[in-house]
C-alpha cells in the first residue's frame, strides 16, 4: 500500500520521477521525449525515504534523462554517470535518487516537446498535458 501511495502522490505533483515517465502527444510527433523543462519555481520538499521503492523505480526510469532533468534544475551533480552494478545495496546512491526523483518539485515553468516546441504549462506543480485542437 505504501509504493501506491507513493507513487500517486509522485504522479500528482511534477517531480523529476513523474517527468521522466512523460512523453508529448501532439499530433504527429513521433519523439517526444524527454520533454524539456523551463523551469520559473523549483523547490526541495523533503520526502520519507523508501530505498526499496526507489530501487525498484529505477528500472523503469531513463537514468540519462533523471540526470540531465535534476542537473537543469540544479540538483544531480553528485550523481554518477550510469547507475551502479550493485545500486540495489548501495545507500547512498540510492538516498541520493530519491533526492531527484521525489524531492525536487517543479512548481512553476513549462515542458517544451522536443519535436514540435509545444509547450504544456506547470502550474501550482501539476503539469497540463491537455492539447488545443490543433495539436489532437
Amino acid at each position: 500500500i505504501l509504493t501506491c501511495c507513493m507513487l500517486l502522490t509522485c504522479l500528482l505533483r511534477m517531480k523529476l520521477l513523474t517527468h521522466n515517465m512523460l512523453t508529448s502527444h501532439v499530433k504527429g510527433v513521433k519523439n517526444g521525449y524527454p520533454l524539456k523543462i523551463h523551469a520559473k519555481n523549483v523547490k526541495e520538499n523533503a520526502v520519507e525515504c523508501n530505498t526499496e521503492f526507489i530501487a525498484r523505480m529505477i528500472s523503469k526510469i531513463d537514468f540519462a534523462v533523471l540526470k540531465a532533468a535534476a542537473q537543469t534544475l540544479g540538483f544531480g551533480t553528485e550523481l554518477p554517470d550510469s547507475v551502479p552494478e550493485n545500486y540495489e545495496s548501495d545507500e547512498d546512491f540510492l538516498k541520493k535518487m530519491h533526492h531527484v526523483m521525489l524531492e525536487v518539485e517543479l512548481m512553476e515553468g513549462e515542458l517544451e516537446c522536443p519535436e514540435s516546441g509545444q509547450r504544456f504549462p506547470v502550474s501550482e506543480g501539476i503539469p497540463n498535458m491537455l492539447l488545443t485542437e490543433d495539436g489532437l
